[in-house]
């Protein structure tokens, strides 16, 4: 019986010890042309083992790149794609930076925010009151998305003023949609919002025990 510890290390074990033993079979055929046919086979295989890479983009050129990689870069076959180094697949990755821009209310998010910001540089009275009402009511949506019980339309308008450095002033908080027009239409009912009520109170009196 030959037992895994002596046989060669599996590079790809989703693709098994067969097509790894295809391959070093293949390494062993003199014949170029000969070799490209084994190859073609191989990459054929290997496609019905892994299925679920035909919904990637370029899946072929992922199987060939896995073909050099189960053969320690040593297979020298014809490849439709540039054959890979092994030097540039060890390369790290370039570091991404980490966005350090400072979101005053995480339900609004960062687009928003730059949105309220850039409204001073607005001149068009017309086009500032349009924005005004637009982005009030765009964030109590937004305000109850995140926090489905309800909120007064003057934090709303306090924030709006301050997120847009008092470029925008809802003199009549009172203008927003109202609360439950809106729940309706992100499919927040008047159901949901009594389940959710008494589900906090459950929650409470649970740990309150």
């Amino acid at each position: 019986m030959e037992y895994n510890t002596t046989r060669g290390a599996l590079l790809l074990p989703e693709y098994g010890r067969n097509v790894q033993n295809m391959i070093a079979h293949a390494l062993e055929i003199a014949d170029r042309k000969e070799r490209n046919r084994a190859a073609q086979a191989i990459i054929e295989v290997m496609g019905q083992l892994n299925p679920h890479l035909r919904d990637v983009d370029d899946f072929r050129h992922k199987l060939w790149t896995h073909l050099f990689v189960m053969s320690n870069f040593q297979l020298d076959v014809d490849s439709p794609y540039d054959t890979p180094k092994a030097e540039s697949l060890k390369e790290k990755p370039q570091r991404v930076e980490y966005p350090n821009s400072n979101i005053k209310y995480g339900h609004y998010g960062k687009y928003i925010q730059e949105i309220l910001e850039s409204a001073s540089t607005i001149d068009s009275l017309e086009e500032r009151e349009y924005l005004k009402i637009t982005m009030a009511n765009f964030m109590k949506k937004q305000f109850l998305a995140y926090n489905n019980d309800t909120v007064e339309n003057n934090v709303i308008a306090n924030q709006l003023k301050e997120l847009s450095k008092g470029a925008l002033v809802l003199e009549n908080p009172d203008e927003l949609m109202n609360t439950n027009v809106l729940l309706k239409s992100m499919g927040i009912g008047t159901a949901n919002k009594k389940f959710n009520k008494n589900f906090k109170q459950k929650q409470k009196k649970k740990f309150r025990k």
